[in-house]
C-alpha cells in the first residue's frame, strides 16, 4: 500500500510542475485535464503525509521517551504516541478506502425506475410509498427530482413511475436500490386483518453522455400517441405523447407527462440511453467475476435486497442483515444508515480482493 501511495505522491509533484509551466497553460485543454487530474490526488497525498507525519512523530517520541528520566515529561510522551497511534489508524484506514478505484458513475444524475410486481393494487399503492421515500430522501441529500413518466392506478398507485435524480453523488448512494423491495402489511380492503405480502422492482441507472451510448437513428421506432390519465387539460387533448422502439434490443420507452411532444421525446431519448448502458454495463461486469463478488447486491432486479414490515414496524437489508425498527421515518426518507453501511461493507470487500 506504501508504494502505491509513494507513486501517487510521486505523480502528484510531477503534475504540479507541469500545471505551473508556462508551455503547458498555453495549451488550456490539456492543461486542463491536467489540473483535473492535480485536484483528484490531492485529498490522497494530503492524507498521506498526514499519515508520514504521524509516523515520524511517533518514532521520534519512543526515541525520546527511552532516553527521558523525568516521569512527568515520560508521561506527556506516552500520552501523545497514544493519540497518535490513533490517529494513525484512522488515516490508514481513510487510505485503504482511497485506494479503492473509483466507480466512473458515482458522481452521475440517476433514473429511478419503479414497478408494481405481484399483489396487485397493494403493490401499486407500495410503488407510490416508494416514490415518497425517494423523493424524501432526495430533498433531504438536497437534489432534485423530475417525473419522466407514470402510469397510476385509479387509487393512487404507481404500476409503473420513471423518475430522474439530479445531484452530486446521487448514483453512488442510490445505487445499491436496484432490485426486489417486498413489503408485508395489511391492505386498507382487507377486513380480515390478514397480511399480504406484495413485491415492487427497483432499478437504478446512472445518466449517460451522448459520448457514452452511440444510438443509430435507423435502429429506433418513434411513435406519437394521445396521453392518459391524470395530466391536466392539455395533455389529454393532442398527440404529445411519445413511444420510442430500440429495434435491435426490443428495449421500449414511453413518455407523457410533457405537454410538448419534444419535450417527452427528449425525456424518452435519455431513459433510453440509460438502460442501453446499463445493458452494456451489466454484459461487461458479468466478464469480471471478482468484480461481481466484491458488488453488495447492485444492479440485479431480480434479487430480493429488502423487506418492508409494517406491522413490527421494520425494514430489514438482506444482503448484509442489517434490521431497523424505524420504519416510519425511513419510508419518510431516513435511509443513511442502510446506505452507509451498504458502501462500508463494499469498500471491506473490494479491500480484501485489493488486498489492502
Amino acid at each position: 500500500m506504501l508504494e502505491k501511495l509513494q507513486f501517487i505522491e510521486n505523480k502528484y509533484d510531477e503534475l504540479s510542475i507541469k500545471i505551473s509551466d508556462p508551455t503547458v497553460m498555453a495549451d488550456q485543454k490539456e492543461w486542463q485535464k491536467l489540473c483535473k487530474e492535480h485536484a483528484e490526488l490531492e485529498i490522497v497525498v494530503g492524507k498521506y503525509r498526514a499519515y508520514k507525519e504521524t509516523v515520524d512523530t511517533i518514532e521520534s517520541d519512543k526515541e525520546m521517551l527511552q532516553e527521558e528520566n523525568d516521569k512527568e515529561l515520560k508521561d506527556m510522551l506516552q500520552e501523545e504516541i497514544k493519540e497518535c497511534e490513533a490517529n494513525k489508524d484512522k488515516i490508514e484506514q481513510e487510505l485503504k478506502i482511497s485506494l479503492i478505484p473509483k466507480d466512473p458513475n458515482d458522481e452521475k444524475n440517476v433514473f429511478v425506475e419503479i414497478r408494481a410486481g405481484a399483489g396487485g393494487e397493494e403493490a401499486a399503492l407500495f410503488a407510490s410509498n416508494l416514490f415518497r421515500m425517494y423523493t424524501r430522501y432526495s430533498e433531504r441529500q438536497g437534489w432534485k427530482v423530475e417525473l419522466m413518466s407514470s402510469n397510476e392506478t385509479d387509487i393512487g398507485g404507481f404500476k409503473e413511475v420513471v423518475f430522474m435524480i439530479k445531484g452530486n453523488g446521487a448514483f453512488s448512494k442510490l445505487k445499491y436500490e436496484s432490485g426486489v423491495h417486498r413489503v408485508q402489511r395489511v391492505p386498507d380492503t382487507e377486513s380480515s386483518g390478514r397480511i399480504h405480502t406484495s413485491t415492487v422492482t427497483v432499478a437504478v441507472l446512472p445518466e449517460v453522455d451522448d459520448v457514452e451510448v452511440d444510438i443509430n437513428q435507423n435502429d429506433l421506432r418513434i411513435d406519437v400517441f394521445r396521453a392518459s390519465g391524470h395530466g391536466g387539460q392539455c395533455v389529454n387533448t393532442t398527440d404529445s405523447a411519445v413511444r420510442i422502439t430500440h429495434l435491435p434490443s426490443g428495449i421500449v420507452v414511453s413518455c407523457q407527462d410533457e405537454k410538448s411532444q419534444l419535450k417527452n421525446k427528449e425525456k424518452a431519448m435519455k431513459v433510453l440511453k440509460a438502460r442501453l448502458f446499463e445493458r452494456a454495463e451489466a454484459e461487461r461486469s458479468a466478464q469480471i467475476s471478482e468484480d461481481r463478488k466484491s458488488q453488495v447486491g447492485t444492479g440485479d432486479r431480480s434479487e430480493r435486497i429488502r423487506t418492508y414490515n409494517y406491522p413490527q414496524g421494520r425494514v430489514t437489508d438482506h444482503r448484509i442483515g442489517l434490521t431497523l425498527y424505524k420504519l416510519e421515518s425511513f419510508l419518510d426518507g431516513d435511509m443513511n444508515e442502510v446506505i452507509d453501511a451498504l458502501t462500508t461493507t463494499e469498500q471491506t470487500e473490494k479491500m480484501k480482493i485489493m488486498g489492502v
